[in-house]
């Protein structure tokens, strides 16, 4: 299935290289309020950072990186963009902002890590775009573009996490609050990552990042707190010099940059909410909205962490709260985690909270982190912004893909974008009759590790050796999906040789 998807990038490749695109205008700024042409953007959603990198927990923390807590990351496959970027857009995402570009830290080789951002290639030189790293981005706005999926794209991060600003001043013998002076050495090799980004070539739309639709807006990194007027104020200009129809969002964090108001350059103030901030209430719409006096638009970038009431009441003030005729444009719940390529989700913890990452379209498995009634609370809060009553039902899920039979029958397949249950089906390969091995098979198990879970194992393994093709079909309230592709298994003694 790697080869369809490729196929379809190639064709998409062919289509958007002469300058197709699937939307007809930039998102532009008036006052307070977004648009699509002349109609009036708005969006809700849960925050999914990870379409152009991922952490994979299931293989813990790195015992080469000397900090002690760094993780290991790689990057998404076709499949798996592809996958993640359907189950948001058909469940009715119409924005998205990921995480940031990663930075080189010296324990990355050790624990076979990749960043976006290398280290300069000679001593006291600009820091270097990794073009694998950057195939992936491509590949994440395209399909953004292909599926309807505007983004937003931060630059540098505040933390260590992915690698931020502490590492990319490190590069010059300079330290993370160096960052933020705009004479370093740090701002310097940060404006030239700008630039390398904005200007660079999609290698599958044939466009530069600056003329790409699917690029609602940059924004000047994840949550800068120590962000100064000077500093925004010369990112902002820098970034609409380079790219003037797209927007540029100020990635403050927890206080609005005055100076940020009335800055032309300047198009969205966002702010993250979380309660160890003291600012996880709906209070700080109606206060954030007073601060900006429709100055500027204004989103919430990330919230959560709470219990369903209160990140209800939350979602209520993103969506309806109004301060002197102005609303926020939009606002994004932490955070989604996708299918993996081979079987399960994705997963991450939120420190000690006990919260876990919500997944598409939301299972009974994740009770505790009340993941369906997030995942209800997202979509009505979507049609909500629509001025619906009520959330239209999910549309039937797409295929699965499904992977080849392992030697004792284990089965392994890439959930359907808004699968909740699946069906397996047998035959004898030459026959038209399938069976049904199970009806009502789960891929939602927490916290899967493909090392030891499997989805499910086909018991016929153990005591035949006939040839059988599998398929699989996903089901949801709304119906089912068209069958998986076949793959074809006999065991032949593979199995009792292999255990």
């Amino acid at each position: 299935m790697g080869i369809r998807i490729s196929l379809v990038l190639a064709a998409l490749l062919i289509v958007t290289s002469g300058q197709v695109f699937s939307f007809d205008y930039f998102i532009s700024r008036q006052g307070s309020q977004l648009y699509d042409g002349k109609k009036e953007f708005r969006f809700f959603g849960l925050h999914a950072p990870e379409l152009h990198r991922i952490e994979d927990d299931a293989r813990g923390t790195c015992k080469q990186d000397r900090r002690g807590w760094g993780q290991h990351f790689k990057w998404p496959t076709e499949d798996e963009q592809h996958n993640w970027i359907q189950a948001l857009t058909r469940s009715g995402h119409t924005a998205m902002r990921i995480y940031v570009l990663s930075i080189e830290h010296p324990d990355d080789s050790a624990c076979g890590r990749q960043t976006h951002i290398n280290s300069p290639v000679i001593e006291g030189g600009m820091p270097q775009l990794n073009e694998q790293a950057m195939k992936v981005y491509d590949r994440m706005i395209a399909l953004a573009d292909k599926h309807n999926l505007r983004l937003i794209l931060p630059f540098i991060d505040h933390w260590q996490w992915w690698g931020g600003r502490a590492e990319l001043a490190a590069f010059y013998g300079e330290t993370g609050a160096d960052f933020y002076r705009t004479d370093s050495k740090t701002y310097k090799a940060y404006l030239h990552i700008i630039e390398s980004v904005i200007t660079r070539k999609n290698s599958l739309t044939g466009r530069h990042y600056f003329e790409e639709k699917a690029i609602m807006a940059w924004e000047t990194g994840n949550e800068l707190k120590d962000s100064t007027s000077e500093f925004v104020s010369a990112t902002a200009a820098k970034i609409k010099s380079l790219a003037p129809n797209q927007l540029v969002v100020d990635g403050n964090y927890l206080s609005i940059t005055p100076s940020s108001l009335i800055d032309e350059n300047v198009d969205i103030i966002s702010n993250h909410f979380y309660s160890v901030n003291g600012n996880n209430n709906p209070d700080t719409v109606e206060h954030d909205l007073g601060s900006i006096a429709g100055r500027k638009a204004y989103i919430v970038g990330e919230y959560g962490l709470l219990p369903t009431d209160k990140m209800k009441s939350i979602a209520e003030a993103i969506v309806s709260k109004e301060v002197a005729g102005h609303r926020a444009v939009g606002g994004f719940v932490w955070g989604f985690r996708g299918h993996r390529h081979d079987g399960g989700f994705y997963w991450h913890h939120e420190g000690d909270t006990g919260y876990q990452s919500y997944r598409l379209p939301g299972f009974p498995e994740a009770y505790q982190n009340k993941e369906i009634q997030v995942i209800n609370l997202v979509r009505q809060m979507q049609a909500s912004m629509q001025g619906l009553g009520y959330a239209s039902p999910l549309p039937v899920p797409l295929s699965p893909l499904l992977r080849p039979i392992g030697e004792c029958g284990e089965i392994r397949f890439m959930g359907a974008p808004l699968g909740r249950i699946y069906r397996i089906e047998r035959r004898v390969s030459g026959s038209n009759v399938w069976r049904s091995l199970t009806t009502k098979l789960s891929d939602g198990q927490l916290e899967f590790d493909p090392k030891v879970n499997v989805l499910f194992k086909d018991a016929i393994a153990d005591f035949d050796s006939n040839n059988y093709e599998y398929r699989i079909i996903a089901i949801n309230e709304s119906g089912e999906s068209e069958p998986s592709n076949i793959q074809t298994w006999s065991a032949q003694g593979r199995c009792n040789s292999a255990t």
